[in-house]
């Protein structure tokens, strides 16, 4: 698993804690701190990512391949520090990694272990040190942070808390998001979160706040989803999810930017992460035949975030927002390592399709096809003359 960014180790660091915690099926927190101390030259931050889920194993890391030169490599040192435990477990395991390392097996090195006591818990604590501003540190965990809501994982708490070493007693919560909503629930399935999350990202224009102007109920926003599944190995199916919210604005709000806009944002998620823009996802989406739901296709670009697709004929007032999630679904109990979920068009595709589907199903003479709609209007005419 190649990253070449600290950005791209922080996807990987904190998509791998909420994988544990989806696979513990408990309630579980997952906590990121930032320690700065500008007291150091240059100024080092102390990355905290910690997790109550089931505890970590060590192949979980040994994949990992970082860089030895470039922007990365002036940034971080490539050592990682781990605390891991598991509720069987009498103690906790403590060790350290060099990431940099280029051998086809790291080795740890082993630190002394904490005894538990007695108590009974799970979970898994990774620190590392990187020479950053904390702001820009700040800023890129938000926006994953923010992204990440809309999958509405129902079991995952989650927060983000910014520290000086310096001041002592000094803390700032620079943003927390509490996921275990009344909303949520255990029994719903991830699709149906999936579709919640996306109407609360609508709702919001994709910032933190929802706009009640533009949206004061949802009698507006139309949703649907579909979801396709193929085996992959004996322990593992690959899932494919998505979801469609569909607004309409009788009357956008002027100073609203997020309602000025038709075009569609569709993002990304593989293993319960967001993720880039591949060829084959674009391929995925143009090769729908969107036209069966009324819909015109322009274009589809890729904006590396996200895929943008431009439509023909769509007013300014109805807003298209899909959402695709592609994930490792387990079937047995084995340890959630790291994926290496490949995208898989057909099954992209399909997923669309599906959500299309249950949209026109759930919502009578909603996203007909031009052919629906000429037949239509025809017998309207024969009505009207006979």
């Amino acid at each position: 698993m190649e990253f070449n960014s600290l950005q791209d180790l922080f996807l990987l660091l904190i998509s791998s804690a909420i994988r544990r915690c989806i696979c513990s099926e408990r309630l579980c927190r997952l906590s990121v701190l930032l320690q700065r101390s500008a007291a150091s030259d240059p100024p080092l931050v102390c990355i905290s990512i910690s997790d109550t889920g089931l505890g970590s194993c060590l192949e979980e890391f040994q994949d990992f391949k970082c860089p030895v030169e470039g922007i990365l490599a002036e940034q971080w040192d490539g050592i990682v520090s781990l605390r891991t435990t598991n509720f069987c477990d009498n103690e906790i395991s403590c060790y350290q990694l060099n990431l940099k390392e280029n051998v086809t097996i790291r080795e740890p090195i082993w630190l002394p272990s904490n005894v538990k006591h007695g108590v009974k818990f799970s979970g898994t604590e990774v620190r590392l040190s990187v020479s950053e501003a904390v702001d820009v540190l700040l800023a890129e965990i938000n926006c994953f942070f923010q992204k990440i809501r809309i999958l509405k994982i129902p079991n995952v708490a989650m927060e983000v808390v910014v520290e000086c070493q310096d001041i002592p007693g000094s803390r700032n919560d620079a943003v927390f998001l509490e996921n275990l909503s009344s909303s949520s629930s255990f029994t719903a399935s991830t699709l149906d979160h999936l579709k919640l999350g996306l109407e609360d990202y609508v709702s919001r224009h994709g910032s933190s706040l929802t706009c009640d102007s533009c949206f004061p109920n949802r009698d507006n926003l139309k949703s649907g989803g579909g979801m396709i599944c193929e085996e992959k190995r004996k322990t593992t199916t690959l899932a494919v999810e998505a979801a469609i919210v569909i607004s309409e604005l009788s009357n956008p709000t002027t100073n609203c930017l997020g309602a000025r806009f038709s075009d569609t944002e569709v993002f990304c998620f593989k293993d319960f992460a967001p993720c880039s823009i591949s060829e084959a996802f674009l391929k995925a989406l143009r090769g729908i035949d969107w036209k069966r739901y009324g819909l015109s296709l322009e274009s589809a670009t890729n904006q590396r975030s996200h895929a943008l697709l431009k439509w023909e004929h769509v007013p300014l007032s109805f807003h298209i927002h899909i959402v695709v999630h592609c994930y490792q679904k387990l079937v047995a109990e084995v340890m959630p390592l790291v994926q290496k979920t490949q995208f898989d068009k057909k099954l992209i595709s399909k997923a669309v399709k599906l959500a299309l589907d249950d949209l026109k199903n759930k919502y009578a003479g909603f996203l007909l096809s031009a052919n629906t709609l000429k037949a239509s209007r025809r017998n309207q005419v024969k009505l009207t003359a006979s």
